[in-house]
């Protein structure tokens, strides 16, 4: 991270398959993320083990009696149009950031997977990565409007299901499980011969989604965008400063 974020609690972790970054401005806040995405990573196995077509499923399903985890993932995967463990790591964000808050943070960050709730009293710059594509870790979006969700889905880049073959599209929306959802339907229809079409039809699907926010998309060269976006910024990929944003890691 960079504008003034320097010397904040950092913490890389691994707890099953979730895996990303937690930065704050209390440690006691960061233990707290942890132990959130450990507790509901537990919650959501159990109701998978209960209910496999949750985990399977590429359309929205309720979840009238899952744990808090899931009926997140159905609200937010049902908005976008997509099977809920689209909005999976995003949701873990949110409600990591949620128990942050609690603790007094005013910093908040939790990166799962590539998705990221932020809320933050300070700017805070973000840098795109789109395997190797030739804006990969050159550009990114400096965030000053809190909280926001960030997600970002691509169609080659990425081990995360998706239909379309943009290099990238980064959401921006009002929680983190919401954007995780909203690329992945976003990325589904990015696809085709004609680049400006499809950048176009992504950003359009995207900003149809309520409480989406902005939508920018990466598609063979050709660069859409749409909504409230963020001010976008050229980032220096060797900068340990820089909260990177990887996609399709989940």
């Amino acid at each position: 991270m960079s504008n003034g974020l320097a010397g904040l609690y950092r913490r890389p972790y691994l707890i099953g398959e979730s895996q990303g970054t937690i930065v704050s401005d209390r440690e006691e806040a960061v233990q707290r993320a942890i132990e959130v995405i450990r507790h509901q990573n537990g919650e959501l196995r159990l109701y998978i083990r209960e209910f496999k077509e949750f985990q399977f499923a590429l359309d929205p399903l309720e979840a009238p009696d899952g744990p808090r985890v899931a009926k997140l993932m159905a609200e937010h995967s049902k908005a976008a149009g997509v099977g809920p463990m689209a909005a999976v790591a995003g949701v873990l964000a949110d409600l990591s950031v949620e128990e942050m808050l609690k603790a007094g943070a005013s910093v908040a960050v939790v990166e799962n997977g590539g998705e990221v709730a932020f809320t933050s009293d300070r700017p805070v710059n973000i840098a795109l990565q789109a395997g190797d594509a030739p804006l990969s870790k050159r550009i990114g979006f400096k965030l000053e409007e809190f909280p926001v969700g960030v997600a970002t889905s691509s169609g080659l880049f990425s081990h995360a299901l998706s239909f379309g073959e943009a290099e990238a599209v980064t959401v921006f929306a009002e929680s983190a499980g919401l954007a995780d959802a909203a690329a992945t339907a976003v990325g589904n229809v990015v696809k085709g011969d004609d680049e400006q079409y499809a950048s176009r039809l992504g950003v359009d699907t995207g900003l149809s989604i309520e409480g989406v926010r902005g939508v920018f998309v990466l598609y063979r060269g050709a660069v859409g965008m749409g909504g409230r976006m963020p001010s976008i910024i050229g980032v220096d990929p060797g900068d340990p400063n820089e909260l990177s944003i990887e996609i399709g890691r989940r």
